[in-house]
This record gives C-alpha cells, sequence and structure tokens, in this order.
C-alpha cells in the first residue's frame, strides 16, 4: 500500500532517491508498472539509475546507468539534484520533525541529511504504527492488531526539522498504510485516510498529537487496495 500510494507522486524523468525500509518497494511499483525507464532512481551508495534492490541487497541496482563514488553523490544530494526523496523515519511529530537516527539512549545510526534538505519534494514512508498487522478485505483496510505509535507528541531527535522545511516552502508528505499527511506552515495535516479505516479510532487515538485535519478529506486512492494489478501509472505518465 505504502510503495503504490508514493509511486502515485512520481512524474516522468523526476530523479528520486530511495531509502532503507518501505521507500525500498517504491521501485518494485514503478518496475511492475512498467515505467522504471523514465525514473531515474539514485541510492546514496553509489548507484543511478536501473532497479534498486530491496531487502537484504538493498545499496545495488539492477542494470544502473553509473556507480558513483559516494562523497560524488552526496555532491549532488547536497546541490539540489533530487526531485523526490522517499525516506523512512523511525518518529515524527505534530511539526512534521522527523526522528531517523536515534533508536535508543545508547543506540544511533547515521542519517540522510544530505538526502533530505535540499530535495525538491520529500515522500516520508512509514507504517502509522511500530508492529501492527493489516489486513486488506475487498479493498477496505481493517486494523487485526495494533502497534506502538510513530507519530508522537515529540521526536528523541531530530533528524529533519519539520518547521524549517515548512518556512521555505518544501513539499512534504507523509505515506502510511491507512493515512496520508502533508506538511503545512501549522504543522501535519491529515489529508487522506484508507478506505475501511475508522478515523477516530484507527488514527486519531493513536497518535501522539491532533493533526490538522483538511476540510477536504478524502479516501486514499482506491486502486491501490485492488489486486487488479496495475494503479495505472504507465497511463498517467503515457499522458504527460
Amino acid at each position: 500500500i505504502i510503495g503504490k500510494r508514493a509511486a502515485l507522486e512520481m512524474f516522468p524523468g523526476a530523479v528520486v532517491n530511495l531509502g532503507v525500509g518501505a521507500p525500498e518497494l517504491v521501485s518494485d511499483v514503478v518496475m511492475r508498472e512498467g515505467v522504471s525507464e523514465q525514473i531515474h532512481f539514485t541510492i546514496e551508495h553509489g548507484p543511478i539509475g536501473g532497479i534498486p534492490a530491496y531487502g537484504l541487497n538493498f545499496g545495488a541496482a539492477l542494470n544502473p546507468d553509473v556507480i558513483m563514488e559516494v562523497p560524488a553523490l552526496l555532491d549532488f544530494y547536497n546541490g539540489g539534484g533530487l526531485d523526490i526523496a522517499c525516506l523512512g523515519l523511525l518518529e515524527a511529530d505534530r511539526w512534521g520533525n522527523v526522528n531517523a537516527s536515534k533508536f535508543s539512549e545508547s543506540r544511533t545510526a547515521g542519517g540522510f541529511i544530505d538526502i533530505s534538505q535540499n530535495a525538491q519534494n520529500i515522500i516520508f514512508c512509514t507504517t502509522f504504527t511500530q508492529g501492527a498487522e493489516i489486513n486488506i478485505e475487498s479493498g477496505k483496510v481493517k486494523v487485526v492488531k495494533d502497534g506502538s505509535p510513530k507519530f508522537v507528541s515529540a521526536v528523541a531527535q531530530i533528524t529533519f526539522n519539520g518547521k524549517n522545511a515548512a518556512a521555505k516552502g518544501q513539499p512534504v508528505l507523509f505515506v502510511t498504510e491507512r493515512a496520508v499527511f502533508k506538511l503545512g506552515k501549522d504543522g501535519l495535516i491529515l489529508v487522506e485516510i484508507a478506505p475501511g479505516i475508522d478515523l477516530e479510532q484507527d488514527v486519531l487515538q493513536k497518535m501522539g498529537f491532533r493533526p490538522i485535519i483538511s476540510p477536504d478529506l478524502r479516501e486514499m486512492p482506491l486502486v491501490i487496495f485492488s489486486d487488479s494489478g496495475t494503479i495505472g501509472l504507465k497511463r498517467a505518465f503515457d499522458a504527460k
């Protein structure tokens, strides 16, 4: 679901970075849609072009156009070369601040500051809660067992500053399996909800804060919950 919804934000010719975790599946969706030659994927390990691998093979790519040295690729990111950055996260707060680096008091990991600061668009791809179990039945999402909140009152460490992003007008989207948020000047705005999901019980009560609810709140595109196959990305690309 997350990969399909994020893939709907792609456009022909886009230069896209994929982070580890849920964002990895965007390349799989794009490949299955038959538009992989129209998207230029990059991975911070060096590959540009081709189809990025995922899972335990993350960091490699099938048939890349070029493999660059990492410092040179980071210069490209810092220079604003990315049209879209699809990134994961550990937790986010009401202002769109993201923690993607601090796991606990004693465990930290390298962040994605170079990738995120100057990307033209950012899509954070994440499960809504940690460890949840969901089913899709007749095109509707059902929460079988919920997990611990990822949208919290305050993040443990700010790896991405939402207020700064909003102030400079950087478009930021948070895509989950049950809701989609966009970043506004006053914080996170709930703009889409999955079919079958109860707004109060499955979304608002599972957050550490109450987001702004868009007056135009709508359902996430039904096509991403269907088993019919394509989500229509090739048709959309051809129309452009």
